[in-house]
């Protein structure tokens, strides 16, 4: 038989690469993405998980990214509404900080940029009235509230993946592209799995798609041997997660003596999430963390504001990523544009990506295959803002599947699946399909995980080792043991050897 050859071979598993894969298959095209960690590993799990505008964008005067991330904000509340919700941010208005007209002058933009069916519109409020006021000093009398979402980042990116391959992609994790060369028309790509998960293969295709975030110019210049007309600003963002601070379902957005801004946010019901910082970062994007100085600095500012304080001992956990932003020569790493670039050479049939948001990738992935698409001799309407993402069919409101669910399996336990139906959408009924009874999960590995999630996120979702399941596509770590991912681990080791003795007898 003669030798496939891709339309688009996509070279990095984060949002962009994956929003990409999922447009271009839509579409007709054939795709092969590679990814060489786990999918979402790096900065597309490590954002605020907010789908919002970027409201001190305006400040920057980029009122085109900000409209544009606007309009996507929803979309996307339309596409994933098991994963993807309305959130309302508080702004607690600090009489140092910008003048009250200034806020409610960007606030007024914010509103008018781009049209909202669901969210609700801004609000003055006093906090002696309202109950985002109880956990805040004294001295914050009043404040303004808007309207942006929240995701789960990580399975954003998942369910993107899997969407591409039911329209017909082919997805390799833990699979790196280490060769790229182009004879005839033709990419010559060599892709390496990691040891003990596969080996080298070749793999031809009529285009490449760079889109390895912060190893963009890696790829360009170590895999394909070209330079790049953009250049990166690599700018680390890390996070705290602390034990709740407030029990309203609201977040906070806080302005800081250094202009930036924080946010505040409930987090997996038991936790307060808070970030970002900004800073210029210049070492291996894969071994980014937190240092000292950031943790110090987001209790900082938390105390600032909360009445109740905290210090790095509250701290249970944390995450940093490294966001490869488009170099625009600003002088400060908050102040660099969010905005992306492509940069396609058609002669060359190969499409780098550079900067962006996780707000935006729908709009990027469907503008990057509109610039391919003709190449390829496709003339396919785009399609990626209309159709539901895996799980996102709920047909009527969360609150309304959510009761449907429950009557459906009311032998399973409440908590259980109201989180397997934020997290899996209508695609819960795939895990449980043929359970009867909690016993049909199989073993509960640790606290409220059962063997039959293990084996879908397994199956359907490319999840290979502990971290994975527990960090990525749930965040059960946060309320398991510190054994629970050694636990897990073997598990799946012993999982592993029974699947392998399976294959050999059969």
């Amino acid at each position: 038989m003669e030798e496939k050859i891709y339309d688009v071979l996509v070279v990095g598993g984060g949002i962009n690469g994956v929003g990409i894969a999922r447009d271009a298959a839509g579409r007709g095209l054939s795709v092969c993405l590679c990814e060489k960690d786990d999918l979402a590993q790096h900065t597309s799990s490590a954002s605020s998980k907010l789908i919002h505008g970027g409201l001190r964008y305006l400040e920057y005067y980029e009122f085109g990214l900000v409209r544009k991330a606007l309009q996507e904000r929803e979309v996307l509340l339309d596409l994933a509404p098991h994963i993807i919700w309305p959130l309302r941010f508080v702004m607690p208005h600090d009489p140092t900080g910008r003048p009250k007209w200034l806020i409610r002058t960007g606030l007024f933009l914010y509103d008018h940029l781009a049209s909202r069916k669901v969210l609700r519109g801004t609000e003055t409020i006093r906090f002696d009235r309202h109950a985002s006021g109880k956990p805040l000093k004294a001295g914050y009398t009043h404040g303004f509230a808007y309207s942006d979402g929240w995701v789960q980042d990580a399975r954003l990116v998942v369910l993107n993946a899997m969407d591409a391959v039911e329209h017909g992609a082919v997805v390799h994790t833990q699979t790196a592209c280490v060769a790229a060369k182009r004879e005839k028309g033709v990419w010559h790509c060599t892709l390496q799995g990691d040891s003990g998960r596969g080996g080298v293969q070749q793999v031809k295709a009529r285009t490449v798609v760079n889109a390895a975030g912060a190893w963009v110019e890696s790829v360009l210049k170590n895999v394909v041997g070209q330079k790049s007309a953009h250049a990166l600003r690599l700018v680390k963002g890390s996070h705290i997660v602390v034990k709740k601070l407030f029990d309203h379902p609201d977040a906070y957005i806080f302005q800081n003596p250094d202009k930036r801004i924080i946010f505040a946010i409930p987090y997996e019901k038991d936790f307060t999430l808070i970030g970002t910082t900004d800073v210029e970062y210049h070492a291996d994007p894969a071994r980014v963390s937190i240092d000292k100085d950031e943790i110090a600095y987001l209790c900082q500012m938390s105390n600032r504001y909360f009445e109740q304080q905290i210090s790095p001992s509250d701290v249970v956990a944390t995450f940093s990523g490294v966001r490869p932003l488009l170099d625009d020569a600003s002088g400060n790493a908050a102040s660099v544009t969010r905005d992306y670039s492509l940069e396609f050479d058609a002669s060359e049939g190969l499409l780098s990506v550079f900067g962006g948001k996780i707000t935006t990738y729908r709009k990027l992935a469907e503008q990057a295959v509109d610039l391919l698409a003709p190449h390829l001799g496709n003339h396919h309407a785009t399609w990626s803002a209309s159709k539901p993402l895996p799980g996102g069919d709920l047909y009527g409101s969360f609150e309304q599947f959510m009761q449907k669910l429950a009557k459906d399996y009311a032998w399973m336990p409440q908590e259980v699946l109201q989180r397997y139906a934020r997290t899996y959408g209508s695609r819960t009924r795939v895990l449980l399909k043929g359970a009867r009874c909690v016993a049909d999960l199989g073993e509960e590995i640790l606290p409220n995980l059962y063997a039959a999630e293990v084996r879908y996120l397994m199956q359907f979702e490319w999840a290979k080792s502990a971290e994975d399941i527990l960090w990525r596509r749930t965040k059960l770590r946060l309320h398991l043991a510190t054994n629970a991912d050694e636990v897990l681990a073997k598990w799946l080791a012993k999982a592993a050897v029974q699947s392998a003795d399976t294959a050999l007898v059969s």
